[in-house]
């Protein structure tokens, strides 16, 4: 994690924030759904395709919110070994012959979530390059629905009916990806 370059001075203040929060030994995983302990490490798995700028997004029923797919971290497993695995049990097993996970998260937001068992998620964006052409087996247990969307729609959309700190992510991809012509 030292070696992401923070966005800005809030994913800097989140970086520090999760980085002390290691250094003091808490228990990092999620042991009992859906707060125990009250926070907790996710991995994001951002599907993006590049060429068309565009990210796919997940109507996640539980949630009610659009987000990336991806979960909890379970007790000792790798956040990188989690994005893996969420992929491939939330789009399919075709889904990870396509795409590969990039080996650093791009970001890190520490949010508190919304509802029943408010709890705090210590979430790792990883990026995933895609295609919006690719075959994806999605999990209906999971998601309603799945919808590929440009930069500039998820941009637009109200913050309520995304993850809080997707803005700031799309922002940051966009300053990493190539100009588009």
């Amino acid at each position: 994690m030292t070696r992401m370059e923070p966005f800005d001075a809030r994913e800097r203040e989140d970086r520090t924030d999760v980085l002390d929060w290691i250094d003091d030994g808490a228990d990092l995983f999620r042991r009992q759904k859906p707060d125990i302990p009250p926070k907790h490490l996710v991995s994001y798995v951002v599907v993006v395709d590049g060429a068309r700028r565009s990210m796919l997004l997940m109507e996640h029923i539980a949630a009610g919110l659009w987000l990336p797919t991806g979960g909890h971290v379970e007790p000792d497993e790798d956040p990188y070994r989690t994005a893996v695995r969420e992929l491939g049990e939330e789009l399919g097993a075709k889904a990870l012959q396509v795409a590969s996970v990039a080996d650093l998260p791009l970001f890190v937001t520490v949010t508190q979530t919304q509802g029943a068992g408010i709890h705090t998620d210590v979430s790792l964006w990883y990026v995933v390059a895609g295609d919006e052409k690719m075959w994806l087996d999605v999990d209906p247990r999971e998601f309603r629905g799945y919808r590929w969307m440009s930069f500039d729609e998820v941009l637009a959309m109200d913050s309520g009916m995304l993850d809080p700190q997707t803005h700031r992510f799309v922002r940051k991809l966009q300053s990493k990806l190539p100009q588009a012509p």
